[in-house]
């Protein structure tokens, strides 16, 4: 990817990255583990971004 991005662009990218964790542990614990895996986690490899 090109070193010189727009900056809307570089926007989406980081928000991509951010949403990209893991369910915080509180969370886990809160609903008894019944929200243990992210729906919207992704995996470089597998889905690709429409950025």
């Amino acid at each position: 990817m090109a070193k010189n991005k727009p900056y809307a662009k570089k926007l989406r990218l980081m928000k991509a990255v951010k949403s990209n964790r893991r369910v915080p542990a509180w969370v886990i614990q809160r609903t008894k583990r019944n929200f243990t895996r992210h729906p919207k986690k992704r995996s470089w490899r597998r889905n690709k971004l429409k950025a």
